[in-house]
């Protein structure tokens, strides 16, 4: 996906490169904002235990991580990244950090809980924020 959105973001380079920072900021603070808002919305299913590896779930969170994906891809291409060197970087550090999540994550969800996405989505924000100013005060 990273690749798909990077291929989207290349035919449309020239044609916003006068605010492609406006539009990476944007993209990644729609991301943050929406991690961040989750972090603090309350839960659900009080005291209902869900299993996210099973049925419509699973599918539901696996579309929503292919478009985050194809939305950084879009950002790469905007920022002239290698994309040749960062989906298989992009893939590699995914895998290891998915299995390393889910075997910390039962033993620590009780003590980080929401923090973790709250924080996962300020970090994007931050590079959002970044990006635009970089730009910016260029």
């Amino acid at each position: 996906m990273p690749v798909l959105g990077w291929l989207a973001g290349r035919t449309v380079v020239e044609l916003i490169a006068d605010y492609d920072h406006w539009v990476a900021f944007a993209m990644l603070a729609i991301v943050g904002g929406r991690m961040l808002w989750e972090s603090f919305r309350p839960e659900r299913s009080q005291g209902k235990e869900v299993d996210i590896t099973r049925g419509l779930l699973l599918i539901t969170l696996s579309i929503a991580t292919s478009i985050d994906a194809l939305a950084v891809g879009l950002s790469f291409a905007f920022l002239n990244v290698d994309i040749a060197l960062a989906s298989p970087t992009i893939g590699a550090i995914a895998f290891v950090v998915t299995i390393t999540g889910f075997r910390l994550g039962k033993r620590t969800s009780k003590l980080i809980g929401k923090r973790a996405e709250a924080i996962g989505g300020i970090i994007l924000l931050a590079i959002g924020l970044r990006i635009l100013l970089s730009h910016i005060l260029q």
